[in-house]
């Protein structure tokens, strides 16, 4: 009997993807999860999120946007477009993850979750469609796109590590802070879904229910969490350099700070000038780069060697004589 390969497998025999192209397949994951937040954003924020007006089709009648939906249908539909695009970076993390050699379980199961997160997100946003923009099914399918970018992130800088046991590069209590920081900035974002979910921007020119909160109270609760976090940061960043931390460490630690000053900066200028819509999708990006930006430190507090030597990524030559 002969073996039926499946079509990860059958590619992974005959390719091997260097150290950098399987680190540019993950990083092209963690560009996508960005985008497709942005761009979520920016459906929400021109009024055009029952742009389509059921899911999975854009209409009763029509899988794509009609004229007569006009530029709200486009915005819509484009997004949704978009999560094709995002499938196909993920697909290719997948396959550059199975076709290292050797073999590495751990990053292709990381790579595998990227793709049942995309999956279940955009089943929660057809049923947020189906709710009428509910702003809790809203917060919920933004918080799940923050659970793919977590995972892509996390997939992205395993790449770049073995798959050793962790080993610390810092103090117990220093680590244990970097955590505290995370957990911080897990709680900004969330109270970050309630402010949106009570202002302004409901994602629709129709009236579409609000969470029963008071939008200057919670953009104030937001606030104060975003200076916890701001604290942590800089406690973190001070006690790496008293505890003389590896200089990559310490500069993560640092770019960490400059992206918490500017997204900070944007959110008091955006409270204070109404919410304009551009400086509301460009806080929403801010959002990304300072979780991109805590993951990045909390994970370089430790290291992971390799216990095996790679096997060289195979040439154009390598791959025609197979």
């Amino acid at each position: 009997m002969v073996a039926v390969l499946t079509p990860l497998a059958y590619i992974a025999r005959r390719w091997t993807p260097s150290p950098r192209a399987l680190q540019r397949a993950a990083l092209s994951a963690v560009v996508m999860s960005v985008l497709i937040v942005v761009t979520g954003g920016a459906v929400r924020l021109t009024g055009s999120g029952l742009g389509c007006d059921t899911w999975p089709k854009c209409t009763d009648d029509s899988l794509f946007a009609t004229p007569a939906q006009g530029i709200h249908g486009a915005i819509e539909f484009g997004n949704r477009i978009l999560t094709y695009v995002l499938c196909a970076a993920v697909g290719w993390a997948i396959i550059a993850a199975r076709s290292t050699k050797p073999w590495r379980r751990g990053l292709t199961r990381l790579a595998w979750s990227q793709f049942w997160i995309v999956m279940g997100n955009a089943v929660l946003g057809g049923i947020t469609v189906w709710a009428g923009l509910n702003p809790w099914t809203v917060a919920g399918h933004f918080l799940l796109a923050t659970t793919l970018l977590t995972v892509t992130t996390v997939t992205w800088l395993r790449t770049r590590e073995g798959d050793g046991a962790p080993r610390p590069r810092v103090p117990r209590p220093v680590s244990k802070l970097s955590w505290t920081l995370v957990v911080s900035a897990l709680v900004l974002i969330a109270a970050g879904t309630v402010v949106t979910g009570s202002g302004p921007h409901a994602g629709d020119s129709s009236d579409v229910p609000r969470m029963p909160f008071d939008w200057a109270t919670t953009a104030h609760v937001h606030a104060v969490f975003a200076w916890i976090v701001c604290a942590l940061a800089l406690a973190l960043w001070l006690a790496l350099r008293v505890v003389d931390a590896p200089a990559d460490t310490r500069a993560r630690s640092r770019d960490l700070l400059l992206v918490l000053l500017a997204q900070g900066g944007i959110g008091y200028v955006q409270f204070f000038t109404d919410l304009p819509e551009a400086l509301v999708a460009v806080h929403m990006l801010g959002s990304c780069l300072v979780w991109i930006a805590v993951l990045r430190v909390a994970l370089s507090l430790r290291e992971r060697p390799r216990t095996t030597a790679d096997i060289p990524a195979q040439s154009g030559a390598e791959l025609s004589a197979v």
